[in-house]
């Protein structure tokens, strides 16, 4: 699709959504609550505070303005403006849940009504309306205490007018993520609202097709978000809470998927209870992976060797996630990486090696370099990604670049010359250099020693004369590659023995030291760590090894190993 074809259909949508809201406007409004709802989502009382002060940070971006309404201020970004759109904040200020928090909740919620109520501004998105509708519903008393019976009609046809909204609109959610917020708000609507009761089923039965069509028999889905596969599960838990608090038994096809998807996402969790942070996701919001897998029921782990494309090993307190699948494609390649092989290392309760993280949250730049294979910890041939970025198209609201020219053949086996080893390789450099990566990790029993050995070279005669074309236009000087290590930013890192070792000091007192055979440059580099929630990326470091494919093959032996004098206890988080 071109740019200009999918910026019209994105106009086209609009002026759908926009219809769709003003004639859900002059329909019957919904009259009052089937039952009096209880809060399902909390958020964060620092955060709710921070708001009730005035400082509102969403994607990245920090306004300061305390005597501002929340739709008065200048917004910064797209994804500035849909955060508070989809009216995720209110859980924030539940947590503190104070007079001030109540009062700033009912201004904001009835400001909104009266500004963008009409089908105005761009919350009007299926997604956005579904976490919208959730929301207002959750924290109904918070909103409607104290107020006017004139109040509480007007929240109601502003409620009942979403949730046709919704009934009419949900089809055009991007399917994935977006669709099961638009599907799971109408649940909640048509089961909570007076009036709205005749929209519950049918938005039901679409969920169910949802579960069967877009979570996979092993409780993947196609984005291979760890965070995002997180928040499919909390929302298909709470539409269950809704149907069993309205008397109703969850259909087999939604509680199936919950026990699909949990041990997965066990799998995705590393040894300090964070997930793993690949194809835009981060650790996941505190206590909410817990949450929702303690909501579930399910107490299974799974035991085939991948979760969603990545291979789990675990030693004593140490586990190692590695990437060992093809990236996303097509739609779902939106926010996806090219970190095939990529890893991340957690020892205990602490992080120490990652990957950079989504850079979405600080803008367009930092966002393509977050899906760099440089930044990985894995190998790239410099100046290349495994996986490359096509050209930006419109998706959504916001320009986007999707994966291209991806890894066809990524794969997976024993290494039978070492005692629990595994093999993985992939193609990603053959199109470009004749290269193949293979990688091989070891991670010991008692997780205090990780081995890992990389190769880069051409299989094929197909890729030998390839290899031989790019090197004799290199003028034989070899093709330039570096393995990239980036350490977690609480770590201390400094070179030792001569430049030849790393030493990693961890703020649970362990010391890790990283060794390398020689073949390769050792040097300890600047980094970037991407959290969401924060301000700007916190700066961090990374352990590089650099060398050059010369004779059609390059091998490189590294090791992880903690200190003999290292504390075995379990630190304090």
């Amino acid at each position: 699709m071109s740019k200009d074809s999918s910026q019209s259909s994105a106009k086209l949508a609009t002026a759908l959504n926009r219809l769709a809201a003003a004639r859900a406007g002059r329909a019957r409004p919904a009259t009052g609550f089937v039952s009096q709802p209880e809060p399902r989502t909390m958020g964060s009382f620092a955060r709710g505070r921070q708001l009730i002060q005035g400082n509102f940070l969403f994607s990245g971006f920090l306004v300061e303005a305390p005597s501002v309404s929340i739709w008065d201020l200048t917004m910064p970004d797209p994804g500035f403006e849909e955060a508070l759109q989809g009216f995720s904040w209110l859980d924030d200020l539940a947590a503190v849940g104070d007079r001030e928090a109540r009062l700033r909740a009912q201004d904001w919620v009835f400001g909104w009504i009266a500004r963008f109520g009409t089908g105005k501004g761009p919350g009007w998105t299926p997604d956005l309306t579904g976490c919208r509708l959730i929301r207002w519903i959750n924290h109904a008393i918070l909103i409607l205490n104290g107020r006017s019976s004139a109040d509480s009609d007007l929240f109601f046809r502003a409620l009942g007018q979403q949730t046709i909204f919704l009934s009419s609109r949900w089809k055009s959610a991007a399917p994935g993520l977006p669709r099961f917020e638009a599907l799971t708000g109408l649940i909640y609507a048509g089961l909570a609202l007076t009036g709205m009761e005749h929209h519950a089923d049918p938005a039901i039965k679409a969920l169910m097709r949802e579960c069967e069509t877009r979570i996979d028999a092993a409780g993947a889905i196609a984005t291979r978000n760890p965070q995002e596969l997180l928040e499919v599960l909390t929302l298909l838990n709470w539409a269950c809470e809704a149907l069993e608090a309205a008397g109703r038994t969850p259909p087999g096809d939604i509680l199936d998927a919950i026990a699909r998807i949990a041990p997965t996402l066990r799998a995705l969790r590393h040894s300090d209870g964070g997930l793993a942070r690949f194809h835009g996701g981060g650790r996941g919001l505190e206590g909410r992976l817990d949450a929702a897998l303690s909501a579930t029921g399910v107490r299974g782990v799974r035991r085939e060797p991948m979760a969603m494309g990545f291979s789990r090993m675990q030693g004593g307190r140490s586990s190692l996630i590695i990437d060992t699948a093809p990236p996303p494609q097509g739609l779902a390649s939106a926010n996806g990486h090219a970190s095939t092989l990529a890893f991340e290392l957690t020892s205990g309760r602490r992080p120490l090696i990652v990957n950079c993280g989504s850079g979405a949250h600080f803008g367009r730049d930092w966002a393509r370099a977050g899906r760099a294979t440089a930044s990985h910890s894995t190998l790239s041939i410099y100046g290349y990604s495994s996986s490359r970025l096509g050209p930006e198209r419109l998706f959504g609201r916001a320009p986007r670049a999707f994966l291209d020219k991806v890894p066809r053949n990524v794969w997976t086996r024993h290494d039978d010359s070492s005692d629990g080893g595994m093999l993985y390789g992939h193609d990603g450099y053959v199109e470009t250099h004749g290269m193949t990566h293979i990688r091989e990790l070891n991670l010991s029993t008692d997780g205090r020693e990780l081995t890992g050995r990389d190769t880069l070279g051409a299989m094929t005669p197909d890729d030998i004369a390839r290899f031989d074309q790019i090197f004799e236009r290199e003028g034989l000087r070899g093709i330039p590659f570096d393995i990239r290590f980036h350490l977690h930013p609480d770590c201390d890192a400094t070179l030792d023995m001569g430049g030849h070792a790393v030493s990693v000091a961890l703020r649970s007192g362990e010391i890790w030291v990283f060794r390398h055979d020689g073949v390769a440059e050792l040097t300890l580099e600047p980094s970037v760590y991407l959290e969401k929630g924060r301000i700007r990326p916190r700066p961090a470091l990374q352990i590089v090894l650099s060398a050059r494919v010369l004779d059609r093959a390059c091998q490189i032996d590294w090791t992880f190993s903690q200190a003999r004098d290292n504390p075995t206890a379990i630190d304090a988080p």
